[in-house]
């Protein structure tokens, strides 16, 4: 088993080497998902560190662009072996970061994730209007949407994503999701999603749920 509290360490550290080394020599040892499920844990801590240090002003805008690359890298190599049961594809999400908000390394993570279980993840990206959002749903009619923040003032994008939404008749077809780290129960419910979360793990069980599946 991988030492989740050295992994944490190191990817709070943004040592990529160290990260790719532990993670490589993970997978090969064939792990259980929950036990892959852990180590995007312990990786998730380490980003909560690069956070806490960004805002103490050890680390910069820099440091925080290459911690996302370093997820995104170590994302790529658990992908294997996460939800690895997953063979056929179980649904479609359109995902993306609300209006107002340019933050992405949550959302990057969630898709990894859906994507290993199965899904059919439809990015798109960053600082998306409520108006994108419902040309993608109309486009590729899927069962989730999920829609990413951190900023505050994402709520109300949110809440705009959905009303427009359920104006165009389509509210009752599609679940909705908020994650990031402005979700809580009461931006669900000021949003209208039918779910919120801050773990992107639980979100992808929430999300199998919703269309019959389940974490094995």
């Amino acid at each position: 088993m991988i030492d989740l509290t050295s992994l944490t360490s190191a990817v709070g550290e943004l040592d990529e080497k160290k990260v790719m080394s532990m993670l490589q020599e993970f997978v090969a040892g064939a792990p259980e998902t929950e036990e892959a499920a852990q180590a995007i844990t312990a990786c998730q801590k380490g980003m909560e560190k690069v956070g806490q240090r960004f805002e103490t002003g050890e680390y910069f805008v820099g440091d925080l662009i290459f911690a996302g690359e370093l997820l995104t890298e170590a994302m790529e190599v658990l992908k294997p072996v996460i939800g690895s049961a997953a063979r056929q594809k179980v649904g479609k999400i359109v995902l993306g970061t609300v209006q107002g908000d340019l933050h992405n390394i949550g959302k990057n993570i969630f898709k990894s994730m859906a994507e290993a279980a199965g899904f059919t993840v439809y990015d798109l990206g960053i600082n998306v209007s409520p108006e994108a959002f419902l040309d993608k749903i109309k486009e590729v009619q899927p069962d989730i949407l999920g829609l990413s923040g951190v900023l505050t003032m994402a709520v109300e994008s949110m809440k705009k994503t959905v009303d427009l939404v359920k104006e165009a008749g389509l509210r009752e077809h599609i679940k909705i999701t908020i994650g990031g780290a402005c979700a809580s129960y009461e931006a669900m419910q000021v949003s209208g999603a039918d779910a919120w979360s801050t773990n992107a793990a639980e979100t992808v069980n929430v999300c199998l749920g919703w269309v019959g599946q389940h974490q094995e």
